[in-house]
């Protein structure tokens, strides 16, 4: 467990928005190990101008068990994000800027020390002189191809299954939570697999002095800055269960030991992602959104979405309560249906519960964007039977017409009382991806939801991928700048 062992509850800082993250660490560190991952390029001949340009960084200690390539991102994720009291100015942007050469020189860029990924949501465009519409932001923001009228960054909606006054009747069944759309300016994401080097970040950031053992000024940006939330996020294999059984959660024993994410599958697979060149505003030889070009200043940026997602657990093995048994649609045959594609893409164990019924690794094909629609009506699977499966609603949208994906998801388990009515602690999704633009991906969490093909074919609520058992609690989109570009893009251009 290397320095993993070494944190406790006792460390954390004292109060505020760094608790929770800091707090949830100290929780969830005690069963992680540090991965043996090959070594990273050296930093020194350069990181690139992508800022989530990292697959170089972060490669994977061995293959699936599939045998097809996988991705292992770091195990531990602080999201952090922050508003700001004022309009920055020239010192504030060369502050920033020494604050993230400070990070990367105590801590080498890569998943075994410290990535850092720096995102502007849209009130920091405002504060800019001009605001959204103003000559600054207009001569630099891309616009939409298909819309020239529209930017690439828009702020986000409320999905078709978020509970929300624009989806009236929408319910959940555990946590009926409204959806709230932040309204940040910045979003900090913090990312490696040593839960003690994110500690030390999160206290240099609350005003430490140190860093990686050593005296280092911290943040100081006089009262420009607040934090106002901060999200863990735990990615590793078989680390889910262990914090189920930490906590003595009812369904500890069903989950499977081999997964990285707590409904049981991984989702870590190369073919699933894009290349990063495709999530960029200038886009790829598949495929490009936006109007920006090689060479203009936000033409390696891209869209960072983060949302924050309960996840009824108990719902998705279908027990009435804790301690009831699961009915037979909580069975790995149901479960792999409402996760992948109907019909069932493996028939799972004789016995379809414990731990997990069935393996986690299982193929990510891609079905085509009509397969949704297909099984929608029945076609294929046994008769009377009408099902979607998330992957196969997801890619209704989320590809090129060449088949290649148009996202990097950066998204994992946590489990943390934010935004829980009774204050528990709770399984969550911190979702976070990268994609083109804002439009893209309002597009696809649509297609994810589904709502148009469950009214025209008539699908059972129960049979619709995983929409039922999520709560979304809290969306936002930013804008995430080329790196040569992240400390308060624009700012220099301002007095010009």
């Amino acid at each position: 467990m290397g320095d993993e062992s070494r944190l406790s509850r006792r460390t954390m800082l004292a109060g505020g928005a760094l608790a929770m993250a800091a707090s949830a660490l100290a929780a969830c560190s005690a069963d992680a190990r540090t991965p043996a991952r090959p070594a990273a390029p050296d930093p020194a001949a350069g990181l690139p101008d992508i800022q989530f340009d990292v697959a170089r960084f972060s490669a994977p200690e061995q293959s699936s068990p599939t045998g097809g390539p996988f991705v292992m991102p770091p195990v531990h994720t602080v999201y952090l994000t922050a508003a700001l009291s004022r309009t920055p100015g020239g010192d504030d942007q060369r502050e920033l800027t020494r604050v993230l050469a400070a990070l990367e020189s105590r801590y080498p860029f890569g998943a075994a020390d410290l990535m850092t990924f720096v995102s502007y949501g849209l009130p920091y465009f405002r504060r800019l002189p001009g605001g959204l519409t103003g000559d600054l932001v207009g001569a630099h923001l891309p616009r939409l191809l298909a819309d020239p009228t529209r930017s690439v960054l828009e702020e986000a909606v409320p999905a078709p299954t978020d509970v929300h006054s624009d989806n009236p009747g929408v319910t959940k069944k555990r946590f009926t939570v409204p959806v709230r759309i932040e309204e940040n300016d910045l979003l900090f994401t913090f990312r490696s697999d040593r839960a003690a080097v994110i500690q030390d970040v999160l206290a240099w950031f609350d005003g430490s002095g140190t860093l990686a053992g050593r005296p280092t000024p911290p943040p100081a940006f006089a009262g420009l800055l607040t934090v106002t939330s901060s999200r863990h996020m735990f990615t590793q294999v078989g680390l889910p269960r262990s914090v189920a059984e930490q906590n003595q959660l009812p369904y500890a024993g069903f989950i499977q030991p081999d997964s990285p994410m707590w409904m049981g599958f991984s989702d870590q697979q190369v073919n699933a992602s894009g290349p990063p060149e495709i999530c960029t505003f200038a886009g790829h030889p598949s495929a490009r959104l936006s109007t920006a070009r090689p060479g203009d200043y936000l033409d390696n940026g891209g869209i960072q979405h983060l949302s924050h997602v309960i996840l009824d657990m108990l719902q998705f093995y279908d027990m009435a309560a804790p301690g009831t048994p699961p009915s037979e649609n909580g069975n790995f045959t149901k479960r792999v249906q409402y996760m992948f594609h109907a019909p069932p893409v493996h028939p799972g164990n004789p016995d379809q519960l414990t731990d997990g019924g069935g393996p986690s690794f299982l193929p990510a094909d891609n079905r085509g964007p009509d397969y949704a629609e297909r099984t929608a009506r029945g076609i294929g699977l046994p008769r009377g039977e009408r099902r979607m499966g998330h992957l196969s609603t997801l890619q209704r949208s989320s590809r090129a017409s060449d088949g290649t994906p148009m996202h990097l998801r950066v998204d994992g388990p946590g489990f943390d009382p934010m935004d829980v009515p009774d204050g528990s602690s709770q399984p969550k999704l911190h979702f976070s991806v990268f994609v083109p633009t804002a439009d893209f991906f309002t597009r696809m969490r649509r297609s994810q939801a589904s709502v148009d093909l469950v009214r025209k074919h008539r699908v059972a609520e129960q049979d619709n991928g995983l929409e039922r058992f999520l709560t979304c609690t809290r969306r936002q989109n930013f804008l995430v700048p080329p790196r040569r570009h992240r400390a308060f893009p624009l700012v220099e251009l301002a007095g010009q």
